[in-house]
């Protein structure tokens, strides 16, 4: 199964943190709470709105479903054998981003010099869909977070990186960070360039 592991540097003592996260790509911390947040990429080919990559926190001992189901008990008819007993322990994530859209890069939010409305929460690099129709992702959004967890609607922060006329894409995000005068510099691995990202004047 796909996992998270925790592996001790003195003592090089390893254990698996938390499993079933099918492409777990980016990991940032929440700083407040100590909790460690990913974004991942889940399965494909059932259909353009299944499955929801997926937000989440990582919980010690945690089970997140993959290969056997979805979004928790949600099962994948397709594999086999199936383990039942496993997916009643199946999480449901914490925040849906949307099917294939494929977030990559994930950073907090702390320490940004961007709008007020940036200050709590996660940034999330969308590299986009291969295989939807239409297409999804390819953009920067903000998830805002109450009390540690996330609240309300995404916030899209940087677009347009899809040629109308075409359907071409000229970026594609991937990872995401803070610089140290608090703008968001974002990879796009299509555009060959760093996006820097701040207030106006």
């Amino acid at each position: 199964r796909a996992a998270i592991w925790e592996v001790d540097l003195e003592t090089g003592s390893h254990r698996i943190f938390a499993s079933g996260l099918r492409n777990p790509v980016g990991m940032a911390w929440d700083t407040e709470s100590g909790t460690l947040w990913v974004v991942v990429n889940e399965r494909d080919e059932l259909g353009n709105d299944l499955v929801p990559d997926y937000l989440t926190s990582v919980q010690d001992g945690a089970f997140y479903g993959w290969p056997f189901s979805y979004y928790g008990d949600h099962v994948d008819t397709r594999v086999e054998p199936q383990n039942p007993e496993l997916v009643a322990l199946a999480l449901v994530p914490d925040y849906a981003l949307g099917s294939h859209t494929a977030p990559l890069g994930l950073t907090s939010s702390v320490g940004n010099t961007l709008p007020a409305h940036f200050a709590n929460g996660m940034f999330v690099g969308q590299h986009g869909s291969w295989n939807r129709e239409p297409r999804n992702g390819y953009q920067v959004i903000f998830v805002p977070f109450t009390d540690g967890m996330p609240s309300g609607d995404p916030i899209e922060v940087l677009t347009g990186f899809i040629n109308e006329n075409s359907d071409d894409a000229m970026g594609r995000p991937v990872g995401v960070a803070i610089d140290t005068l608090g703008a968001l510099l974002v990879a796009d691995d299509v555009g060959n360039v760093i996006w820097r990202v701040t207030t106006a004047p």
